[in-house]
């Protein structure tokens, strides 16, 4: 097993979770700021979160090709 690429798999995950989860905290500010309901801004973080995590694999996906 070579543990460089697996360091740098671990690395990568890390980095695209780390996006992911400031944008979600961006949207979760942003709905607040616009006077969401505490709620309707953790649905609208969390559906930020997914779509955000989903791209950036998406795109490590494609390039690992």
């Amino acid at each position: 097993m070579n543990y460089g690429s697996t360091a740098l798999l671990l690395i990568t995950l890390a980095v695209a979770v780390l996006f992911a989860t400031v944008a979600a905290a961006i949207a979760f500010g942003l709905a607040r700021w616009e006077g969401a309901a505490i709620p309707t801004a953790l649905s609208r973080s969390g559906v930020t979160f997914a779509a955000a995590l989903t791209l950036c694999l998406a795109g490590l996906t494609f390039l690992s090709r």
